[in-house]
């Protein structure tokens, strides 16, 4: 999602775009092993381990390769079937045939309403065509299933930012950070609204 400055623009991108390829065949609910300790996971508890590492972990480069397994466990629904539609949304937006693109993320929404990266991938798209009330709306429905969901904070923030509600915008960059604290174009954004807002107030 990227409406205002280039630097916000493209963080959102990155961040709420997560990569096109998914995995086709692992299934949401069924447990796998976990090499490290030979327990037994579930994605939840994958999620948890990750978050709680993601929270820790000091080094920016560390960080990301975290939240990049954050973002694979999103993107992975358990059904092949709507893994494939995302796939051919994704190709659709590369080939600038947004129309299509909300075709198959409407189907996959309607198929899994809990699929997290449905609604987000629909939030980012509809960010891109400057539908910001729509991706807004979607954002709100992934922070619902999913609170800790970086990507969609970024764009809520941009969102924020970009209709003029600095103060909603800094408390959307503070959630993130709260969740992803060495983010250094977050830290960026953030820094950058706090001296706008206390010019503001001098």
């Amino acid at each position: 999602m990227r409406i205002f400055t280039p630097a916000a623009l493209c963080l959102s991108l990155v961040l709420i775009g997560a990569a096109p390829a998914i995995a086709l065949a692992q299934t949401v609910d069924k447990a796998s092993v976990d090499p490290a300790s030979g327990a037994f996971t579930t994605p939840a508890q994958r999620l948890e381990k990750l978050f709680s590492e993601l929270k820790r972990e000091g080094n920016p480069d560390k960080a990301r390769g975290i939240a990049d397994q954050i973002r694979r466990e999103w993107q992975d629904s358990g059904s092949a079937s709507i893994n494939l539609l995302i796939q051919w949304a994704d190709k659709a937006i590369a080939d600038e045939k947004n129309a299509a693109a909300l075709d198959y993320l409407d189907e996959a929404i309607r198929l899994k309403p809990d699929y997290v990266e449905g609604w987000n991938r629909r939030a980012t798209l509809h960010f891109k065509m400057r539908n910001y009330r729509k991706s807004m709306s979607d954002i709100n429905q992934v922070l619902a299933i999913e609170p800790r969901h970086f990507g969609a904070l970024a764009g809520m923030a941009a969102i924020l930012a970009q209709s003029g509600r600095d103060e909603m915008a800094m408390k959307a960059w503070e959630k993130f950070l709260d969740i992803y604290p060495t983010e250094r174009q977050a830290q960026k954004e953030m820094g950058d609204l706090a001296e706008k807002l206390t010019g503001q107030r001098t």
